[in-house]
């Protein structure tokens, strides 16, 4: 968030290190007869099962033969790479052949144990045969193939994928699907379930909405981690070193209603909450409103900002806005009595720490140590209810090689969270904590997280889900940016661009259903509760960009809370106890006639 027009947030195009090695082809041979198909899934009839996708669907025409077909289309610095990983038998040869459409489309094999191999097509405007050989390693049994893209080509299909040689050792085909799945306990978090064995299984994934969110080895889970009073469909599939099978079919429950949030001081806000930032240290075209001059709609007012001495200091100064630039400004007198006067009334008042200028990077545990003192007198002074963390730019980023959000190494990211559970722990449950990132740093991690694996990608992608996730339990409200964003990917695997709400219902969906981070199906960042989670937007056309008219507000609010009024992006689950709305900011919507207020005011009451 910035002072005049907020800076646009860094552009969601990456950039990748390809799989393949373009012109590498190698003569085919016939199969011998006891060589198998061993490819899961080859020709896309059951969707995407068994194979990883970063972009990608199946589409029903064109196809090469059957009923459905792959179609991925690259984007930024994503080639829509399809994966699925194979067990073969050591110094064993291998054949491996697709049909492809498009231009510079590639079939591959890697982790061959020899030499990795991949064959392409420059221009392919109907089915062409892809097919390339190559023999296994002396220890190799498992093998990844794949099939992608290239940057800025267009879209490309595939189908019809196989790989011929002998089966890996033990079983050669995939488990079969999973039945009389059903539902055990059902509490207001979590939904159990129990469904019969599988013959040739050694385990099962298990599917909430579509996504899959954990893996056992026996006949039986629980599903945690969800809201109360909501609609969820589960499925199960079952595994062997084969493969995944398809999924078992589809049994929805419905949680238990719950009252009231959970940790995080969210107990004490209304059902729904109107959030917004109070222009508190600076003036712009907004013009300068009086902390008393607020109206009474707004639940939650974030001061903005407070900001460091220095980038790496950690420590924070909050300067209210001087007569010079803001004539109207009140006397520090009547702002502390301001905001006695708003939490007499119900009101959440908080320091929001960082904004566009606001670049806080505790790189060490003495900035640590002085960003939780300097927060707290800020806190103790003006007598807050608590801290909204607003960081952007380059305040957060991923050090090389810390690939695992639930166990973080980087020391920007470590020290931030260590500062923040120090607060919370100060100033006890009542200690209203929210953080206000920006989509690049958020949803965008479903695609991306850090610089990779194989380096070359911005490190501070994804960089705010490590802290989410390490403080969910103390979390008052998560409130993402959804403006001067660029297109993010959603759950459906299609881009996502502001100006309408389809944008809102997909980048909310994600943190409500929950997502692979990077594309990893086995490492899922879980879902935040409804009552967690606003939307932000800006309050008009001169907040930033990304603003939506009133009518597509509506059009969120009914889809996310009531599953209708929806676009074409299809919701994971029902969530009435959405907590609401955030803005930037209360001074442009002032500026505005209050139409944000207004829209908010009339479809809560």
């Amino acid at each position: 968030m910035e002072r005049t027009r907020r800076r646009r947030s860094v552009l969601a195009a990456l950039t990748a290190v390809s799989l393949a090695v373009p012109g590498i082809t190698a003569l085919s041979s016939a199969a011998r007869a006891a060589d198998a198909d061993v490819a899961v899934n080859g020709g896309f009839e059951s969707g995407l099962t068994g194979w990883t996708c970063t972009a990608g669907t199946t589409v029903d025409s064109p196809v090469h033969s059957g009923r459905a077909a792959l179609q991925a289309t690259p984007a930024g610095g994503d080639h829509a790479q399809c994966a699925q990983t194979v067990t073969v038998q050591p110094n064993a040869q291998y054949t491996l052949s697709g049909y492809v459409r498009g231009s510079y489309v590639y079939l591959g094999a890697s982790g061959t144990g020899t030499t990795d191999v991949s064959t392409w097509t420059q221009s392919a405007p109907d089915w062409q045969k892809l097919s390339t050989t190559f023999r296994t390693g002396s220890a190799t049994t498992k093998v990844t193939i794949y099939t992608h893209g290239w940057y800025g080509t267009g879209a490309y299909q595939a189908d019809d994928i196989t790989l011929v040689g002998p089966g890996g050792s033990g079983t050669t085909q995939p488990p079969a699907a999973p039945a009389g799945l059903k539902t055990t306990t059902v509490t207001s978090s979590s939904v159990g379930l129990s469904w019969s064995a599988v013959t040739g299984a050694t385990g099962y994934a298990v599917y909430r909405d579509g996504v899959k969110v954990q893996t056992v080895t026996g006949t039986s889970a629980t599903v945690s981690g969800l809201a109360a009073a909501t609609a969820y469909g589960f499925q199960v599939t079952a595994v062997n070193e084969a493969g995944e099978s398809a999924k078992s079919a589809v049994v929805t429950a419905t949680t238990s209603p719950a009252g009231g949030g959970g940790g995080g001081g969210s107990s004490d806000l209304p059902a729904h909450a109107l959030v917004g930032y109070l222009h508190a240290s600076f003036a712009n075209g907004a013009g300068y409103t009086r902390l008393a001059d607020v109206p009474d709609s707004w639940d939650v007012i974030d001061l903005a900002f407070g900001e460091p001495t220095s980038v790496t200091s950690g420590d924070i100064r909050f300067n209210r806005c001087p007569v010079t630039e803001c004539p109207n400004v009140e006397s520090d007198a009547e702002f502390k009595a301001a905001i006695k006067a708003k939490q007499a009334a119900g009101k959440k008042v908080l320091i929001s720490i960082g904004g566009q200028n606001g670049q806080v990077q505790l790189t060490s545990t003495a900035a640590r140590d002085t960003f939780v003192s300097s927060v707290s007198n800020i806190i103790d002074t003006y007598g807050l209810d608590g801290l909204d963390i607003d960081f952007e730019g380059h305040s957060l980023s991923l050090n090389a090689g810390d690939t695992d959000f639930k166990n973080p190494t980087t020391p920007v990211i470590v020290n931030l969270i260590s500062a923040l559970k120090t607060l919370k722990a100060k100033y006890g449950a009542k200690f209203v904590l929210t953080m206000a990132p920006e989509t690049f740093f958020v949803q965008n991690g479903y695609q991306y997280y850090g610089s990779g694996k194989w380096g070359g990608q911005d490190p501070r992608c994804g960089a705010y889900l490590p802290v989410i996730h390490a403080l969910r339990d103390d979390l008052t409200l998560l409130h993402v940016q959804d403006y001067n964003s660029g297109s993010i990917m959603g759950l459906d695997n299609q881009y996502h661009s502001m100006g309408g709400a389809d944008f809102h219902i997909a980048m909310t969906d994600m943190l409500l259903t929950g997502f692979p981070v990077a594309g990893d199906q086995n490492n899922v960042f879980p879902p935040l509760r409804p009552d967690q989670v606003a939307i932000g937007m800006p309050a008009s056309t001169n907040a930033g960009n990304g603003h939506v008219s009133p009518a597509e507000v509506t059009k969120t609010l009914d889809c996310l809370t009531k599953k209708t009024n929806c676009g074409s992006y299809t919701t994971h689950g029902t969530w009435p106890a959405l907590r609401g709305l955030m803005t930037w900011s209360v001074n442009w919507d002032r500026y505005a006639n209050w139409e944000f207020q207004k829209t908010f005011d009339a479809y809560f009451g």
